[in-house]
């Protein structure tokens, strides 16, 4: 089975999605960072990819730092290294056979760059809508869950379940035509 790899340009989707926009604009970058870096975290264990976000060190000076947070890997470039450039070059170093290679940013000309070497690519705003995707599936599993923890731990035999269902349908029906009749006189 292939290993599934996201890059994602970082700044780029904070320039991008409406929540990071605001957070942005409201000078609160670190909360803006933390937010993405929650938010792929549930992607990338909910999808099974490994997820490496790239931010340009132009907005955190210092050196090269990499460091795994929520699960996830975040690298900060060498000064003077944008994230585009790094990204380029681990793509053409890891898109191998048993790596697909997938990257999240939604400027054309690096979009281009990641095609030629193979990668396939996304933008911004397709990672956004992939990513509200999957926290809505997230939502409904963790409520099937609920369902089925409800149901282990109910009092009622599985037969006695069985007719209380079979009543409840027969009140639903009798109701259904009672409103029919209601109808009928109404008019």
């Amino acid at each position: 089975m292939k290993k599934e790899l996201l890059y994602v340009d970082g700044y780029n989707m904070i320039g991008a999605w409406p929540e990071l926009v605001k957070l942005k604009k409201l000078d609160k970058m670190s909360d803006a960072r933390d937010l993405l870096l929650h938010e792929l975290s549930n992607f990338s264990k909910y999808q099974g990819v490994e997820v490496r976000i790239v931010f340009d060190a132009q907005l955190v000076p210092g050196i090269q730092q990499r460091y795994d947070k929520y699960e996830v890997i975040v690298i900060f470039t060498n000064e003077g290294e944008t994230a585009d450039s790094y990204i380029e070059r681990s793509v053409g170093e890891e898109n191998l056979l048993m790596t697909n290679v997938t990257v999240a940013t939604s400027d054309l000309a690096e979009q281009w760059i990641i095609f030629q070497k193979g990668a396939a690519r996304m933008s911004a705003l397709e990672l956004y809508k992939d990513i509200n995707r999957v926290k809505k599936s997230i939502s409904v599993d963790a409520t099937l869950y609920r369902m089925q923890q409800y149901r282990r731990n109910s009092p009622l035999k599985e037969q006695d379940e069985k007719q209380l269902k079979n009543l409840y349908q027969q009140m639903i029906r009798a109701k259904s035509v009672e409103d029919k009749k209601n109808d009928h006189k109404c008019e």
